[in-house]
């Protein structure tokens, strides 16, 4: 939305606006000549929030790995881009990266439909094309000692421009609007009070919003990381959800701003929800065997990021996507064994001695069969 401030200055302070202007380049504008607050669009608001937990998240990490991130900043030719922080061969973390991305761009009349399916609301069946705004911070984090758990975050926005007024897309025109993200926890050993408090802080920001959200995502969460074609789920869960829009709050006086403190509310409890965790077990001794189940659980990991993942799989199909941020989420190494006698699918159980890797059943039964946590 161009606010009558900004109007104002950039008709009387530097080159006018071009009145062809892009909704990129309005944004542009709105955030060199004012700063961002509750009132601003929810794009440019997102963006900050992003960014401000990025530098949060990364700071913390470096602290801990006494190494720094490689931090990339890049753009995009139609507006937006963004800032990739990965970490590899540290002390604490063979591989972790914490991505930001900001996109401006255009769906297609095959992606309307696709959205359509999702959002009642959403734009009439002869519009060919309609400008969209995605903001998210995605983050993966493989720590070396196998008895470290992997985590994940992501939370992202999307918006979408009404095709009569495409620049004022929070004003009185119609547009559509969503966020979606979660975070969850994927260790190779199990350690119960872990998971617990992974899950506790995470229902703690839920029930903040809505003491319906955690019991809702956590459920989300565990269909969604699940690999089908090996019948378990990649990790313990957390949190999962997509498409909350204003449908989702239909008694709120603004949902949009309900739900973008929810967001707000799980970004601020990743820290305290996984370093805990980090600090524990980062320093445990382990044997090779160790590390050679890690690196089987590993594989597990990738097999579900290229297979079943939706976010790795429109990123990809993304025009100009910055294939190496969207990978930035597979580990550095990983390990595949064919008929692995304790995790391969399809091997016979019977067959096998009943003290051979119980930890490693531990993890798995628990990978079948989702628990509750909290």
């Amino acid at each position: 939305m161009v606010t009558g401030d900004v109007e104002g200055d950039v008709k009387n302070d530097g080159p006018s606006m071009p009145t062809s202007a892009s909704l990129a380049e309005v944004d542009e504008v709105t955030k060199r000549r004012t700063k961002i607050n509750k009132y601003s669009p929810m794009r440019l608001r997102m963006e900050a929030l992003i960014t401000e937990h990025q530098n949060r998240i990364v700071f913390a990490l470096q602290q801990i790995d006494g190494n720094e991130f490689q931090r990339d900043v890049w753009s995009r030719p139609h507006g937006g881009g963004g800032t990739s922080c990965v970490l590899q061969d540290g002390n604490v973390f063979e591989k972790a990266g914490v991505n930001t991305s900001i996109v401006y761009g255009t769906l297609t009349r095959p992606a309307i439909e696709k959205m359509r399916a999702d959002h009642k609301s959403f734009v009439d069946s002869d519009v060919e094309s309609l400008d969209f705004f995605a903001a998210g911070i995605s983050l993966v984090l493989h720590p070396h000692n196998p008895m470290t758990p992997t985590v994940h975050l992501n939370y992202r926005y999307f918006e979408t421009s009404d095709p009569r007024d495409p620049v004022n897309a929070t004003g009185q025109a119609t547009h559509n609007w969503w966020f979606g993200g979660g975070t969850d926890l994927t260790p190779s050993y199990l350690f119960p009070e872990d998971a617990q408090h992974f899950h506790q802080t995470i229902k703690k920001a839920c029930d903040k919003h809505d003491k319906d959200y955690y019991p809702r995502f956590k459920k989300w969460c565990d269909d969604y990381f699940r690999i089908h074609h090996r019948h378990e789920c990649r990790g313990v869960g957390g949190i999962f959800f997509d498409d909350l829009d204003a449908d989702s709050r239909p008694l709120a006086k603004n949902p949009q701003e309900e739900i973008f403190r929810f967001v707000t509310s799980g970004l601020e409890a990743f820290l305290p929800s996984y370093l805990p965790i980090l600090n524990k077990r980062k320093d445990m001794p382990f044997l090779p065997a160790h590390k050679q189940w890690q690196q089987i659980r590993r594989g597990r990991y990738v097999e579900f990021n290229l297979v079943n993942d939706r976010g790795t799989s429109f990123g990809l199909r993304t025009p100009g996507a910055r294939v190496e941020s969207i990978l930035m989420s597979l580990p550095l190494t990983a390990r595949w064994e064919y008929m692995h006698p304790i995790s391969g699918t399809g091997v016979d159980t019977e067959k096998q001695d009943e003290s051979e890797g119980e930890k490693e059943k531990e993890l798995l039964q628990v990978l079948k069969e989702p628990r509750d946590w909290a």
